[in-house]
């Protein structure tokens, strides 16, 4: 199944965009789901439809829904949750609180990541439009399932070894709430099957992210930033998306000249920045773009002869490769800022730091006793040098 992520800085247009191109790919044929990834919803007032957390059918082929963390996290773990309502109600909290601090730090994220897994595994759609948050809560959202297994990973594993012994203890001196094996259960499902369902569906060829921006600095200075974090996380870009764009006539005008100048240079910008994702423009419209018959003209002039489903252009991956000299780690980061990077190898992890976000890499085995030795960024990919140490063997071939 194809999934498309819209994402960009607060009112670009990325929720108008996302639903364009969901009612383009249904009017073709494919079975299509536009969701809203964002708690603010406001695809339901793009669409003119009533949303609510489950799929509604709005034309043939076209699905909508706002996907709602409460519900989703009751799904997923509804006994983790209820086992940290109580203990809070315990401690003397009401329990209309106790159920808000009962929600886990980046719950909503990560329910919504395990709603689109549920809805991409249900089969019932050929593509999956997802209209994400604004940028900071976007990278959360794709960076939490990498980010959050070691932490859960490491939670899990001193609970049950304090759970093993203090529990029985406990139960006989203390009165509150304590996990039972229900809880463990639900925390292992989490971290070993739904989690790296995730991963691997964010980071799958079939998933790739669109950059919504419109002609303004910084939106475009965000938008590199994205660009730039997406690629360490692995989660492919395949096209820009640049909204808002003056219309020929109206540049031409004399109030418009000096602006329309300043927007063809930024779109050019823009073209020479993200090179080689291709960029689809879209005029600014002259009234708000609602109702599915504008969406569909607005489409048409956003994707032209393109299909909105269609991987528009195929990214680099992070390779770990082996030359004459040395054993090389090559990552992916367009638009990096050398100065502004930190490279260091931790045990058996690559950890690559930028001025917003920080990824352990786990390196293949044979990297692993291995110095890091250098790195260097080229083009906008970083390539970091290991060698053995003096004496070592010389091993065998990646």
């Amino acid at each position: 199944m194809r999934l498309v992520l819209y994402t960009g800085k607060g009112g670009v247009g990325k929720t108008t965009t996302a639903a364009a191109a969901a009612v383009r790919a249904a009017e073709s044929g494919l079975r299509t789901l536009v969701a809203s990834a964002d708690t603010a919803h406001s695809l339901g007032d793009v669409l003119q439809q009533r949303l609510g957390p489950e799929p509604r059918e709005l034309a043939p082929n076209l699905y909508a829904i706002e996907i709602d963390p409460r519900v989703e996290s009751a799904r997923h773990w509804g006994r983790l949750q209820s086992f940290l309502a109580r203990l809070f109600v315990h401690q003397g909290l009401e329990e209309s609180v106790a159920e808000e601090l009962a929600l886990l730090p980046g719950a909503d994220e990560l329910t919504i990541l395990l709603a689109i897994e549920r809805l991409a595994q249900s089969g019932d759609y050929d593509l999956l439009v997802l209209d994400c948050a604004p940028t900071d809560a976007a990278l959360r959202l794709v960076t939490l399932p990498d980010v959050a297994r070691g932490m859960v990973r490491l939670a899990l594993q001193l609970a049950r070894a304090l759970s093993g012994v203090a529990v029985p203890v406990f139960q006989r001196v203390w009165s509150a709430p304590l996990p039972g094996a229900d809880v463990f259960e639900e925390a292992e499902s989490l971290l070993y099957v739904e989690l790296a369902a995730l991963h691997a569906r964010l980071t799958a060829p079939s998933t790739t992210a669109r950059l919504v921006v419109t002609p303004e600095r910084m939106v475009i200075d965000e938008a590199r930033r994205s660009y730039t974090e997406l690629a360490l996380f692995e989660v492919a870009c395949d096209a820009v998306v640049m909204n808002r764009l003056l219309p020929e006539d109206a540049a031409g005008e004399p109030f418009f000249r000096e602006w329309g100048r300043v927007q063809e240079e930024r779109r050019r910008e823009v073209e020479a920045l993200f090179a080689p994702l291709p960029v689809l423009c879209a005029p600014l419209q002259e009234d708000e773009v609602t109702g599915l018959a504008r969406l569909s003209a607005h489409a048409g002039q956003l994707f032209r002869d393109a299909r909105p489903e269609a991987v528009l252009c195929r990214s680099e991956r992070i390779r770990f490769e082996r030359d004459a000299d040395a054993y090389w780690a090559r990552v992916p980061l367009p638009g990096a800022d050398p100065a502004r990077l930190d490279v260091a190898k931790v045990d058996g992890d690559l950890v690559i730091t930028t001025p917003a976000r920080r990824r352990a890499l786990s390196l293949p085995r044979r990297f692993v006793p291995l110095h890091l030795t250098g790195a260097r960024l080229d083009a906008g990919t970083l390539h970091v040098r290991f060698e053995r140490a003096a004496g070592d063997g010389a091993g065998e071939p990646i």
